[in-house]
């Protein structure tokens, strides 16, 4: 006899393994104890389900038998049909299509085609799994069309081999179904986050990255630049997506997303976890350079202060994740040319004029001293400046009658730049 408190035990250890309730266990077995019956007990077309009590112990084993209308001269289904029947699997229907008739149909509107195609769809009767209306009527007077018609079976407890192999084989299925369900669902609901992980392989330009309970993909477009992947290092990483495929979820990192930078500070101070700091916007290039705006949402809290913290510490610990990436803390104005004098930092700023606001187009001036390091390098510093304030600039000197150097910020780039703080 069954013992039922090892059992539950056993089942209880599987969850905890595998990371999935306990209830989904215990129906797999209840599952594979159906198939096991049916491979030795069942006719082809029955529908078998197993029951536990999980206080005694006892299996009970029923038969389903849908409730349909009628029977045609073909053997057909007729009338309305059930929707778990038309719902079911395929493998599991026997199904025959009548012969479509092409001429004509293009031409009728879409409702007629789809119901032509729905006539189509014939369902054979079987009497291992359907009963008629009149014949479920005589065991049960409130039945109706759809409804499931249960009959207790016979309980049998020796399986043969191949039986027991189909029983292992349904377990092994439909524990593994389970885990990636679990996986799936534990990490969509953390897409944006930040998460350690160890690199633990590469195929091709694929880096593959252990982050727990399962690997996440780093594409060549998450990736930064010159940035050296080393086999067992321990980086952190942008959940950028979660995808569900036949062959299990696929987890997207970044390590090139705007929203890694937020997320490291985040970790970092205390101060945006608690919604004292927030940050506005960033604009990043990612492995040489970020532009990230930042305000207080309480009097006396320095923002800035907040996130380069004591001795720079703070700034440095996210400098050293992103392998030495250059950080400008921006102070973030309600004032559009206070923003945009604030977002040329290192450099200093003249003058800001709003040549066109319905454009966003403005005009900055920086002294000759502070043109070079205005623009920065290959343009950057004018490029990010731009990124993380949505606004078109151009840049010139005091002795410099037209403006160049005119930057104009892709929309994609400043929808992601001032949507990295959600």
């Amino acid at each position: 006899m069954l013992d039922i408190k090892q059992f539950l035990l056993a089942i209880k250890q599987i969850a905890e393994e595998k990371g999935i309730p306990e209830q989904s266990v215990l129906e797999t077995v209840e599952a594979a104890i159906a198939a096991a019956y049916k491979r030795d007990y069942g006719k082809k077309g029955q529908i078998i389900k197993a029951k536990l009590d999980q206080e005694t112990g006892d299996i009970e084993v029923t038969q389903t038998h849908y409730v349909v209308e009628g029977m045609d001269e073909e053997g057909n289904i007729t009338g309305q049909l059930p929707i778990k029947l038309i719902e079911e699997k395929p493998d599991f229907l026997e199904m025959e299509a009548r012969p479509r008739r092409r001429q004509g149909v293009e031409a009728l509107p879409k409702s007629e085609i789809e119901n032509k195609e729905e006539e189509e769809l014939k369902i054979k009767f079987n009497p291992e799994k359907h009963i008629l209306l009149e014949d479920a009527k005589k065991k049960n007077k409130k039945a109706k069309v759809g409804d499931e018609l249960i009959t207790n079976l016979e309980t049998h407890t020796d399986f043969g081999r191949i039986a027991a192999q189909t029983a292992k084989q349904v377990v092994i299925q439909r524990l593994r179904e389970a885990e990636r369900g679990a996986i799936y669902e534990e990490f969509k609901k953390r897409e944006g986050e930040v998460v350690s992980g160890v690199i633990q392989r590469k195929e091709g330009l694929l880096v593959f990255v252990d982050i727990g309970k399962t690997n996440g993909i780093l594409t060549t477009t998450e990736q930064v630049p010159g940035e050296n992947y080393r086999i067992g290092s321990r980086l952190r990483f942008l959940i950028l997506k979660v995808d569900e495929t036949p062959r299990g979820p696929v987890v997207i990192l970044s390590r090139a997303h705007s929203k890694l930078v937020h997320g490291l500070f985040q970790m970092e101070v205390p101060e945006i976890d608690s919604g004292s700091v927030e940050v506005k916007a960033i604009a990043r290039e990612a492995g040489s350079r970020t532009k990230i705006a930042v305000t207080s949402k309480e009097s006396g809290v320095d923002p800035i202060g907040s996130l380069v913290g004591q001795k720079g510490v703070r700034v440095q610990t996210v400098i050293n994740e992103l392998s030495g990436e250059k950080i400008d803390i921006i102070m973030w104005s309600e004032k559009e040319t206070e923003f945009i004098s604030n977002s040329f930092s290192p450099a200093k700023v003249l003058n800001v004029k709003i040549i066109d606001n319905d454009r966003r187009h403005a005009l900055v001036e920086v002294s000759d001293d502070q043109f070079s390091l205005a623009i920065g390098k290959r343009g950057q510093n004018v490029r990010l400046a731009a990124k993380l304030t949505g606004w078109k600039i151009d840049v010139r000197s005091p002795k410099e009658k037209v403006g160049f150097d005119e930057v104009e910020t892709p929309k994609e780039e400043t929808e992601e730049a001032q949507g990295a703080e959600k």
